[in-house]
C-alpha cells in the first residue's frame, strides 16, 4: 500500500515478471528491493485489500489491455 505509482499508471507492455503479496502484508522488504518498480491496484471505497487470486486477475487483465 506504500507503492509510489498504481497500476494504472505503469508501463506493462514490455517484458515482465508480476509478483503479488499477501493480503494485506505485501511483499518482503528483500523481495521489494529486487523489483524494478512497486505498484498497488486502486481500489474505492471501504475495500482494504484484495485476495492474491483477485489482485492477479486484475495486473494480468491490465497488461493485457496495454498490449493491444
Amino acid at each position: 500500500m506504500d507503492a509510489p505509482s498504481t497500476l494504472l499508471n505503469t508501463k506493462l507492455d514490455g517484458p515482465i515478471a508480476i509478483v503479488l503479496g499477501a493480503e494485506g502484508d505485501g511483499i518482503r522488504r528483500l523481495t521489494a528491493e529486487t523489483c524494478d518498480a512497486l505498484v498497488t491496484i486502486p481500489m474505492f471505497g471501504s475495500v482494504e485489500s484484495l485476495n492474491v487470486s483477485v489482485a492477479s486477475g486484475i495486473c494480468l487483465y491490465e497488461a493485457r489491455r496495454q498490449r493491444s
